[in-house]
């Protein structure tokens, strides 16, 4: 169903792109092994960002990952409605919304479920919808998160927000059930240069089958807003070593 291009099959880097400029520079330096995220809370209106996604779909071959901007749930039913016209190869959704928008943009898009950490490692918390998140929290066992995951057609979990490696105890367990269970997992949220090889080995190590690390704000030069190309190297290398 996928047409993602993991590294050795097993990981992809999920980084943002300021432009189209610093999205070829991405995709060359990730050598192809990238989604490149763009966000619909950076568009005025659904109009203005299905025109520009899909022109960068046209010229990066859809290596492109349409995403709410932090998780802000509000912006779930846009990214549903921008996803349904442009069908990327991947999009983040909050837990409540995997499935409309599975069933508005059909079987091609990869869908990953935003659940948060807890606090108790094997637990996750699902609410994380717009009117969800105001409430008192739901906290499920993580397989049962992943259950209602499948039900719903998500392709994976996005663990968010991990605060770097705040919750590496939690990721550990989330990962475990991953793997139990055949699902991908995407760790987000204050990942970096320092933090990432051992964010993706403990991934590795419980047996995750496919893994998304999504690395944003740390490696963005602060001048320009641009994705430092030197960076992505190094992201690309870590994991090139760890999968061997």
């Amino acid at each position: 169903m996928s047409g993602i291009d993991f590294l050795k099959n097993r990981v992809c880097l999920n980084v943002l792109v300021k432009d189209k400029d610093n999205a070829k520079e991405v995709l060359e330096a990730s050598e192809g092994h990238v989604l490149m995220g763009l966000l619909s809370k950076d568009y005025p209106d659904n109009d203005t960002a299905i025109k520009d996604m899909s022109d960068y779909k046209e010229l990066f071959e859809n290596k492109i990952s349409i995403g709410l901007g932090a998780g802000d749930p509000s912006y779930a039913n846009r990214v549903k409605d921008i996803s349904k016209s442009v069908i990327p190869l991947h999009i983040n959704q909050i837990f409540t919304s995997v499935g409309a928008t599975r069933e508005a943009v059909g079987d091609i898009p990869w869908i990953n479920s935003l659940v948060s950490p807890s606090g108790k490692a094997g637990y996750v918390v699902i609410s994380t919808g717009y009117l969800s998140e105001k409430e008192e929290k739901a906290i499920v066992n993580t397989k049962t998160a992943i259950a209602m995951c499948k039900e719903m057609g998500a392709d994976s979990l996005k663990f968010f927000p991990m605060h770097g490696t705040k919750a590496l105890e939690e990721l550990k367990a989330v990962a475990k059930a991953c793997a139990e269970m055949d699902f991908a997992l995407e760790p987000t949220g204050g990942i970096d240069l320092d933090n990432y090889e051992v964010i993706l080995k403990t991934i590795l190590n419980e047996g995750v089958n496919k893994i998304i690390p999504h690395v944003y704000s740390s490696i963005i030069d602060k001048t320009t807003g641009k994705t430092k190309t030197d960076d992505i190297t190094k992201l690309l290398n870590i994991t090139k070593r760890l999968l061997g």
